[in-house]
Parts: structure tokens; sequence; C-alpha cells
């Protein structure tokens, strides 16, 4: 079955706020990428600032047996807009493709589809939706983490 985890968005502050939270649990960032570290395809006809290209894309950060807290720097550039008490997301962690498929298809039923899920350029499956109860909800399969 797949594991549930939090995904905090921040206003430029993800690296602090992470590397804070690491002082508080410990353990080490099992990912740290930068908006920089997108290829041009990637970024879809986005154009960042360079101030915003060393922003965090995306950091992960093990807590205890099996949570992971992840974060990333929401840019409005890119038409993220963080709002603080809902700057947060559900990441779900399917065992299988077909497991995030229907994960993903069933939370979207009435909802809206922010990132259709589709092979992502970091090697995982991966979309993006909000519920029709105005959850937003991450849904990854990445081989690399199946049990």
């Amino acid at each position: 079955m797949a594991t549930i985890n939090p995904y905090l968005d921040f206003d430029g502050n993800a690296e602090e706020a992470l590397n804070f939270y690491k002082s508080v649990f410990g353990g080490e960032f099992t990912a740290l990428m930068r908006y920089k570290e997108m290829s041009g395809a990637e970024c879809d006809g986005m154009k960042l600032a360079d101030d915003e290209l060393q922003k965090i894309m995306h950091v992960s950060l093990p807590i205890g047996n099996s949570s992971v807290l992840m974060a990333s720097d929401a840019l409005e550039s890119t038409g993220q807009k963080r709002i603080v008490g809902t700057n947060f997301s559900v990441s779900i962690n399917a065992d299988s493709k077909e497991e995030a498929e229907k994960l993903y298809n069933g939370l979207a039923d009435g909802g809206t589809m922010t990132m259709p899920i589709a092979d992502a350029f970091w090697g995982a499956y991966f979309g993006m939706l909000t519920d029709k109860f105005g959850v937003q909800w991450l849904v990854n399969f990445d081989e690399k983490y199946a049990q």
C-alpha cells in the first residue's frame, strides 16, 4: 500500500526551513534539487531569474523509520502562489505505476488536475491535483524506492 507524507511549500526559504527541521529531527537529506538543475525541456517555457535558479525545487528529509518531510520553494514567476495555511500538499508514494494511476484518477474525480500523471524528468511517474474538497495531492511512483 502507498505511503503518505507531508509536502511543504515555502516562499523562497525552503533551504533554511529544512535545515532547521534537520537540526531538530536529525538525519540527512536524501534529495536536494535546485531549479537550476532542470533542463530546457523541463522548464516548459519558464523564465526564471538568476536568484530563483538557486531556490529549492525539491528536498527530502527522512524522519523516523518511514516518514519523509519534503518541501520546495513556490515561485510566483512559475504560477505558484504560496498561501500560509494552505502551503502544503499530501504526497503519496505508490508501490507501483498502476497503483499511482488508480490513486491519481480516483482523487482527481471531481477535482482539478494541476499536472497530469506522467513520466517525470527525474525518473518517477508523477502527477499533481487538487481534489473536490480543496486538498492538494502529489502522487508519485519511483521504481528506485519501490518495496
